[in-house]
């Protein structure tokens, strides 16, 4: 399978076992065999349509949506991809900008007449230029993958606003037809809110008086279901993964064996303190009992 990339870089990860980077990835909805794709009004395509030259997207992924980094630290944002059919034969150009956020809400806002409101636009974390060329990927499933550039430190618990903005360079650059569609998660709805223009920007709109409010009068779709995503994230430690190879299992409980009997062996301190979630400060037998809980059920 085919992936266009943004960005090209490789995650240099530290020697020393405390220090070590691991990648990790989330899925929201089916990213490998997805069934649905949207076939409605452009207005409620996310992150983009390409049927309008500029076009902006924002989506919430609640962090139901992202257990996958729940114990873990130093969790650090580093891909998101999207996937895509499409059955049209243009070439798409398109400047593309990426921003993240951390908020505690759930849902956008609504102002006193009903209308939702977009979020403010958050971190720039990715700008560079898209080149597509759709008649190569004609008939097939593909992947819209982003790497960001500027790593973003992400804390589990709280929910993740993802803003995309793409502008074309010539505003007549868009596909011609209506055979271009992103694939979404049914039943995650309204948890994503989209901006389509052929003439201004979705930076310019949020500068403008009408921001943050999202109406169909500004070509806005406001009930938009979340793109199927692949989320990739690196973490620095796994709680339970003593020995710090990326995994916990029964070595990790022989590790944590050894470090409460004071042996001088090496070990993921953050990890070790794994009697109970946030960890209590210290290394006893209490966490070498949770770690075999952890073992023998799966389960924290």
């Amino acid at each position: 399978m085919k992936k266009f990339y943004m960005i090209l870089a490789a995650i240099a990860a530290v020697a020393m076992t405390a220090q070590a980077q691991f990648l990790g990835w989330v899925e929201v909805g089916d990213y490998y065999n997805p069934t649905q794709f949207y076939n409605g009004s452009y207005f409620d395509m996310a992150p983009t349509n390409f049927y309008l030259a500029h076009t902006g997207a924002q989506m919430i992924y609640t962090s139901d949506l992202l257990t996958d980094m729940e114990y873990k630290g130093g969790v650090q944002i580093k891909y998101l991809n999207f996937k895509f059919n499409s059955e049209t034969y243009e070439e798409i150009v398109r400047n593309a900008r990426v921003y993240l956020q951390e908020v505690d809400a759930t849902e956008f806002a609504v102002n006193d007449n009903g209308v939702k409101q977009f979020f403010d636009l958050g971190e720039l974390v990715a700008e560079g230029r898209y080149d597509i060329d759709l008649l190569e990927v004609y008939g097939e499933d593909q992947a819209l993958a982003i790497e960001i550039q500027e790593p973003f430190s992400f804390t589990y618990g709280k929910n993740l606003v993802v803003t995309i903005v793409f502008d074309a360079e010539d505003d007549d650059n868009c596909t011609m037809g209506s055979d271009y569609a992103p694939f979404y998660t049914s039943g995650i709805r309204g948890k994503a809110m989209t901006y389509t223009n052929n003439w201004t920007s979705f930076i310019d709109y949020a500068q403008g008086p009408d921001f943050p409010n999202a109406s169909a009068t500004l070509g806005c779709g406001t009930n938009v279901e979340l793109p199927v995503t692949e989320l990739g994230y690196t973490f620095e430690w796994m709680l339970g993964d003593v020995n710090g190879d990326g995994g916990v299992d029964i070595n990790d409980v022989t590790r944590l064996i050894a470090v409460v009997l004071g042996q001088n062996v090496e070990y993921v301190a953050n990890a070790a303190d794994c009697n109970v979630t946030t960890g209590d400060g210290s290394i006893d037998i209490n966490d070498v009992t949770a770690l075999i809980n952890r073992v023998l059920s799966g389960n924290w």
